[in-house]
């Protein structure tokens, strides 16, 4: 393995592994130091790979290597020896959005911030879908969002697509969360990126309404109720008109959903509008 080593090739004797901090789409997330940086650490489930995955997978890492943006988790390298294949990225010291939303009870911020954050989310989003050629999320919910200590919002677990293929058989369910996976996907019929703004829909619902998505649903009958029977999460009473109409067009069938490129610009309008922010004093 040690020939042709890529800058973004880690040893394993290079990571010191501190507590595990969660399970992701790919296997465990530890939290972690390398080269005096804290990190976290994703180790795959499966570390029984072929010589043509671990291939697909150094490919897919030098890819997701050249991303930098600030509303997406840097990737700073991976460990491509099995048994220690991981993923090594920035660590995001909030946690996900999903935790913050719907675990931490003292998290209640204003209507402005949850814009903010929305906005954040969009525009991470809007990068990987202009990159070329376009990456397709496919798994984007509130537990792949993390928060940093100014609150702004990262978009995590994006790309890796073959990697993740191989191993999501070992975790719930195989197109992504049933809960935040547009109609189509749960059907296994062809989808484009508006994949992704189906799922953004439910993460916007989240932000607005501070509720679980399907949380009186198991994951089959969701898959049930989104995929066969179109029902949808309920428009929320919360937010401005406008957050309740993009979530409502979020919904619906893909040509009609926006692109980010798109839903951009309607937040910002949605945060201007709101006037300055509070504690704001304009000399």
């Amino acid at each position: 393995m040690l020939e042709g080593l890529e800058e973004w090739e880690i040893q394993p004797d290079e990571i010191v592994l501190g507590p595990r901090i969660g399970i992701g789409s790919f296997g465990e997330v530890y939290r972690g130091i390398w080269r005096q940086t804290d990190v976290a650490v994703k180790r795959l489930l499966d570390q029984e790979v072929s010589p043509q995955m671990l291939e697909e997978f150094r490919q897919e890492i030098s890819i997701m290597k050249r991303l930098r943006h600030p509303h997406i988790v840097q990737f700073l390298g991976a460990v491509t020896q099995p048994p220690h294949l991981c993923i090594v990225t920035q660590f995001v010291p909030r946690g996900s959005l999903f935790k913050l939303l719907h675990r931490t009870p003292a998290f209640n911020p204003d209507e402005r911030r949850r814009l903010q954050m929305a906005l954040d989310i969009a525009r991470g989003m809007n990068f990987l879908h202009t990159c070329k050629p376009p990456i397709i999320h496919r798994d984007l919910k509130s537990p792949n969002l993390l928060v940093d200590k100014d609150l702004t919002v990262k978009v995590c677990d994006f790309g890796l697509s073959r990697a993740r293929r191989s191993t999501m058989l070992s975790t719930k369910s195989q197109a992504g969360t049933p809960e935040w996976t547009a109609p189509e996907v749960l059907r296994s019929q062809p989808y484009n990126e508006k994949c992704d703004v189906y799922s953004y829909g439910v993460i916007l619902w989240e932000l607005m309404t501070n509720e679980e998505p399907w949380h009186d649903k198991s994951a089959m009958q969701v898959v049930g109720a989104v995929g066969w029977n179109d029902e949808r999460l309920g428009t929320p009473e919360e937010g401005p008109p406008a957050i309740r109409e993009l979530i409502d067009a979020c919904f619906g069938e893909p040509a009609g959903r926006q692109s980010f490129s798109e839903i951009i610009p309607m937040l910002k309008g949605m945060i201007k509008a709101m006037g300055p922010p509070a504690g704001y004093e304009h000399h």
